[in-house]
Order: structure tokens, then C-alpha cells, then sequence
């Protein structure tokens, strides 16, 4: 048995959760509360921690393949290769104990150490560098001048930085 991540259609991840539990396959939907604004009122809801993704666990055979597949508003089951890709149980424990817990969760946008990144917020805004992390809770921005290969680094949030995708 292991995890699979399902893509599904935009804002259908609960509906999905219903449809998957019903196969009496197990399934798992990480939920946050988030204030809604509407125009004239506000309210707390629940929203996907990953918007369009849920998680299942089960032996991904042919059956239990298409039984997912098949399944009204899945787009598809995440593959490497052709093949559906298992998530780590840790990865999905992790998460799982988080939300057991209660404990204030945000989401941030998934960077990898090297990774050329923009600053979005505080007094670098719109700075480009790559990210390094020095330790576990700390990151470096490296701000480099390719003609004369000299760097210069500063220490940043990870949460002010975004990815830059060329």
C-alpha cells in the first residue's frame, strides 16, 4: 500500500473526496480554515491545503488504477514515467500529524536550494538571486555579477521569495 497524489478539477477536491471514499478506497483531503470575503459578510471555510490534489493509498494495481481514473472530475493520478509515482509515507504522515494537531499551517511556494528566485516582499522587493539555505530554518540570497564573478549574499525569509520560471 502506498500514497498517490490525484489531480483533480479545479475546486472539485472535496466532491473527488466523496467519490473515492465511497469506492472504500482511503483517501485524503488536508483541509485549512481561511476567512472568506464576500461582499457583505465574512466567514471562516475550509479550503484544500493543495488546491486540485488529493491523496490516496492503496495497491496500485490495473483496478484500483482505472476504479480512480474513472472516477467523475479526477484529472489524473501522478505518474514518473508512465508509472503512477508513490509518495513517501513520511511525506503524508508529516502533513496528517499537522493537521491532527491544529497547529496554524501556511502554505508557501515549494523552492529547492539553487533555484533562481525573485524577492516579493520587504525592502528587496524585485531582487533576482539564487536561494541557498545555510541551515535548516535559514536562507541566503545570492546576488551574483556574472561579468566580474563576484557574489555577494543575504540572509532572507523563504516566504518573501518567489520562483522565477523562464
Amino acid at each position: 500500500m502506498n500514497w498517490y497524489a490525484i489531480y483533480t478539477r479545479s475546486r472539485h477536491e472535496e466532491k473527488v473526496y466523496d467519490r473515492i471514499s465511497e469506492k472504500k478506497i482511503e483517501v485524503f483531503l488536508p483541509l485549512i480554515e481561511r476567512w472568506s470575503h464576500r461582499r457583505d459578510r465574512r466567514k471562516r471555510i475550509h479550503v484544500p491545503l493543495f488546491p486540485g490534489y488529493l491523496f490516496v493509498r492503496t495497491q496500485m494495481d490495473q483496478y484500483a488504477y482505472y476504479e480512480i481514473l474513472k472516477t467523475k472530475s479526477v484529472v489524473r493520478i501522478l505518474c514518473s514515467g508512465g508509472i503512477p509515482a508513490p509518495i513517501p509515507d513520511e511525506e503524508i504522515h508529516g502533513i496528517q500529524i499537522l493537521m491532527k494537531n491544529s497547529i496554524a499551517i501556511t502554505p508557501c511556494q515549494y523552492l529547492k536550494e539553487g533555484e533562481r528566485v525573485r524577492v516579493v516582499n520587504g525592502p528587496l522587493v524585485g531582487i533576482e538571486g539564487i536561494l541557498i539555505k545555510i541551515k535548516p530554518n535559514k536562507n541566503r540570497l545570492v546576488l551574483s555579477i556574472d561579468l566580474i564573478k563576484e557574489s555577494v549574499s543575504v540572509e532572507l525569509d523563504e516566504l518573501d521569495v518567489e520562483p522565477i520560471h523562464l
